[in-house]
């Protein structure tokens, strides 16, 4: 069912979980700091952006459009803790042209463009954003070393740099930088000075601002793409991210389904960006096939978001499931949940384990931790792009400066959940299959 990878002269090639051993060489080519933000492109960012916040617990709570004077595109920002999810639409470019000089709070966005990735992609990712010391430096460290630049850097407000270069397919990486550190802790309600220039507070009216379902970062993002090797190859040599984990399908597939996996990360092990290719000639489609052909090519297939709560966020979430929020995947049986116990009663208690079972979440544990983790649905019309919720425990670490946090990828990434999620997820691309007529 599966394959060993290698990619000749580049030494590439994946051992499996059983036998990766995991370190660390600390071998970033600049300084990333986090994620920063994650901007999809749409042709609607109003609905959209709406929607995800109702559905995330998640407030508007800044926005570049019309009322602003932002003649090029519509973009709304929401945000919870330390995460931000950016919306962006474009307006006529009769419009945007009417202007002697751009009005776009997004200097990289194109409206040609975004409407071609929307009709390609239909709503998805267009950038994944994280903040670096320098973005002029990133970016020309990065293209030194092989990345595909996408849009050279700017100074915003002559305080913010900002570039992007090619990541896989339609997606780019971002570069968000800073000439100062006041912006990670500043007061001022003015989104202009903590993200970026030319957005303005949202009337409260005007958004959810009670919204709060406890959802507080981005832990990773994961991308499918037709190859593995040459991916993992192309954004380790212009970022000098190193291999956190990998998995194959003997170790993550089913009787029917299977891929194989690599999760790169940053230095702090903060910034986890996983790949994932489709393994062929399986009993059916993988499912990293079909989301490259839903897709037209690779992109970002789903969000892990981290919740301080994850029984809370679930209980909001599923309150509004079905209206205007996210479905989720079916639960696992009653015999995973009859298990669990013996896998993880020295972490959860009996009640734990019981609004799990209530709930639908997944637990699975490693030498380090434990995850509980869930999924949506794809978010949109297509079986695409869709939602991970999660809660990581264990893994608490001092820095220098004696401030307690958690150590990045706790618990893992689910390994001994992806047959249970591959059989949802094999079970739901079922009630999708065109019927066909004799």
């Amino acid at each position: 069912m599966g394959k060993e990878t290698e990619n000749a002269g580049t030494g590439f090639k994946l051992v499996g979980f059983n036998n990766f051993v995991r370190t660390n060489p600390k071998s970033d080519r600049f300084k990333v700091t986090r994620f920063h933000h994650i901007e999809f492109w749409c042709t609607d960012a109003t609905n959209a952006a709406r929607r995800f916040s109702w559905g995330l617990g998640m407030p508007i709570v800044a926005k570049s459009d019309l009322s602003t004077g932002n003649l090029t595109h519509a973009s709304y920002l929401l945000r919870s803790g330390d995460l931000s999810f950016l919306f962006s639409a474009p307006y006529s470019p009769s419009i945007s042209s009417s202007s002697a000089t751009s009005t776009a709070a997004i200097p990289t966005f194109d409206a040609s463009a975004c409407l071609a990735f929307a009709a390609a992609h239909g709503l998805a990712v267009r950038a994944i954003a994280v903040e670096v010391d320098n973005a002029d430096d990133a970016f020309a460290t990065s293209v030194a070393h092989g990345a595909h630049p996408s849009s050279p850097p700017v100074v915003l407000d002559n305080r913010v740099g900002l570039a992007e270069v090619r990541l896989y397919g339609d997606v780019v990486l971002r570069y968000v930088s800073y000439n100062d550190s006041s912006h990670v802790s500043d007061p001022n309600p003015n989104p202009g000075s903590w993200f970026l220039p030319g957005f303005e507070p949202v009337e409260e009216l005007s958004s959810y601002p009670s919204l709060d379902y406890g959802i507080r970062r981005l832990d990773h993002a994961v991308g499918n793409v037709p190859e593995l090797a040459p991916t993992v190859n192309y954004v380790k040599g212009f970022t000098g991210f190193h291999e956190f984990a990998e998995f194959t399908a003997e170790d993550v597939g089913t009787s029917e389904s299977g891929l194989n996996s690599v999760v790169l990360a940053n230095n702090e092990e903060m910034v986890l960006l996983p790949l994932n290719e489709p393994v062929y000639g399986t009993k059916r489609k993988s499912q990293i096939e079909t989301y490259l052909e839903h897709n037209v090519g690779a992109g970002v297939q789903h969000l892990a978001l981290v919740s301080r709560d994850i029984f809370m966020t679930l209980r909001e979430m599923r309150k509004r499931s079905a209206v205007g929020g996210f479905e989720f995947m079916p639960s696992p049986p009653p015999t995973y949940y009859c298990n669990l116990k013996n896998r993880v009663g020295d972490v959860l208690t009996d009640d734990q384990i019981k609004q799990c079972e209530e709930l639908g979440i997944l637990v699975d544990k490693d030498d380090q931790g434990t995850l509980l983790q869930i999924f949506t649905k794809p978010v949109g019309d297509r079986p695409t792009i869709f939602i991970e919720i999660i809660q990581r425990i264990g893994c608490m670490m001092k820095d220098d400066e004696g401030k307690v946090y958690q150590k990045g990828g706790c618990g893992g990434f689910g390994k001994g959940n992806f047959s249970e999620l591959f059989k949802s997820i094999e079970e739901y691309e079922k009630t999708l299959e065109t019927r066909r007529v004799a």
